[in-house]
């Protein structure tokens, strides 16, 4: 028997599961794919270690590692500030402020790469708006994801979850068409744009931009930050010292009263990272083992997305039915199968890697999506914000599993065929489903249970 979501029109009345409040919460999942996956994956990063026609580097020597340290430095002040940001947010119940204040920062950060015009001395500017839109961003994530239970029932949230990350891969997608055919695939774009001077990419930052704000804007307006007594608002207001002392008196209390919380934050860490390694080394994998061409990774990359953001659609109805728990690990052990069958058959070409790499993204986007769901399934009423921070966190400190897996794994493959490491590069595959299998045997001892309090409770007045 299911619970209908409570469609709140400040008169109480229950409404339909998934009514307008639910598509505003998920509508900033489809406009945040523009930073998250348009500037990050696709376009700005590749813009910053570019090359000109003649072969020599856009923005200068060294591009890689400048990028990588500063997407270091701005993932250890995520990982600090998240839980921080979302335990003041659970005091103060100012959820929807921080989240409106942070994806503003994040329309900003965006429109102001349009003035990184290929210079070597505007690299570090580059850098510096790139590493700030990413702590802006997943800080924006926590507050957003913290509202999850403020809109879902325990008997709706998994495909509340699941529709807000499709979403996410379907806008990143749509955006990316949209930009790619509009302004950087011709020679002379919509409205006259061209390659000139970087502008066809710093023009799609200002669509980035925009696309953000737009949709944004109906969760902004939709969900209310309820107003909270005096008292609370006094509490708030603890200095960083006292923030970090609540914050490790909470993460003791978990220990001491629900470790599967704590178990499951180690566990979702761990499985994550492997599903991040799925997309990061997946394009990777295309054009080395399988003779792919750069279009040819294009088509894969929009297909692929196309798949997962429908399958994680559908799958938030199985979730609800049959638990979270149950469709994390049917999405694991059937990734490891077929990222085995890949590593076996790689001979096999492009044809093979259609097959499974299709197969490896239907259960991408619902291992994702249930984790969420079952995290909000865990998490003590109040604190949704905090542990949605240590989500973030727990992530951030083992993002290193997969590209150590992949790592080693070649390693041992060219010790293994004694070949060079291009020659057996298709070892890697082994090296994250290594990752994926440990974060799965980690998740199985995780009990779920049900949070009691229903949906909610922030609305849009009458």
């Amino acid at each position: 028997m299911s619970e209908s979501v409570v469609d709140r029109t400040g008169d109480g009345a229950p409404g339909r599961a998934v009514g307008w409040p639910v598509w505003a919460w998920g509508l900033w999942d489809w406009g945040s794919a523009a930073f998250n996956a348009v500037i990050t994956t696709f376009v700005f990063t590749v813009y910053l270690t570019a090359e000109n026609d003649a072969g020599e580097p856009l923005f200068g020597e060294g591009v890689d590692a400048k990028l990588g340290w500063a997407l270091a430095a701005a993932g250890v002040l995520i990982a600090l500030l998240a839980p921080l940001i979302g335990q003041r947010a659970d005091r103060s119940g100012r959820r929807t402020f921080w989240l409106a204040a942070n994806t503003g920062a994040v329309v900003v950060m965006s429109a102001l790469m349009f003035f990184v015009t290929p210079d070597a001395s505007l690299l570090w500017l580059g850098l510096l708006l790139l590493a700030a839109g990413n702590i802006f961003f997943e800080l924006a994530s926590v507050n957003y994801n913290a509202m999850l239970n403020e809109i879902a029932t325990p008997a709706t949230v998994g495909r509340i979850s699941g529709l807000g990350w499709g979403l996410g891969y379907l806008g990143g997608i749509v955006l990316l068409l949209f930009v790619y055919f509009g302004f950087i695939n011709p020679d002379v774009g919509l409205f006259g744009v061209t390659g000139d001077n970087g502008l066809d990419v710093r023009v799609t930052m200002l669509v980035c931009a925009i696309w953000t704000l737009v949709f944004s804007i109906p969760v902004i307006l939709t969900i209310r930050d309820a107003p909270r007594a005096t008292d609370a608002t006094k509490a708030a207001r603890l200095g960083i010292v006292g923030s970090y002392k609540q914050l490790f008196a909470t993460v003791a209390g978990l220990w001491r009263t629900d470790r599967n919380t704590v178990y499951f934050l180690g566990a979702s860490a761990v499985f994550r990272d492997g599903l991040a390694g799925v997309f990061t080394f997946g394009a990777v994998l295309a054009a080395g083992t399988f003779g792919f061409s750069s279009g040819g990774v294009i088509i894969f990359g929009v297909a692929a997305n196309v798949v997962a953001g429908i399958a994680t659609i559908a799958a938030g109805r199985i979730d609800d039915v049959f638990g979270p728990k149950r469709v994390i690990v049917v999405s694991l052990t059937s990734m490891c199968i077929a990222g085995t069958a890949l590593f076996f058959l790689h001979d096999g070409g492009s044809t093979i890697f259609w097959i499974f790499g299709l197969v490896l993204c239907i259960f991408v986007g619902p291992a994702q999506s249930a984790s969420r769901s079952l995290l909000a399934r865990l998490i003590p009423e109040g604190q949704e914000g905090q542990v949605f921070g240590l989500y973030a966190t727990t992530g951030r400190a083992a993002s290193f599993l997969a590209p150590l897996g992949w790592a080693l794994a070649l390693t041992i493959g060219a010790s293994v065929t004694g070949s060079s490491g291009d020659d057996s590069q298709y070892f890697g595959i082994l090296g994250i489903i290594l990752v994926l299998l440990v974060g799965l045997l980690l998740l199985l001892p995780v009990k779920v249970g049900l949070r009691r309090d229903t949906a909610l409770t922030n609305a849009p007045p009458a």
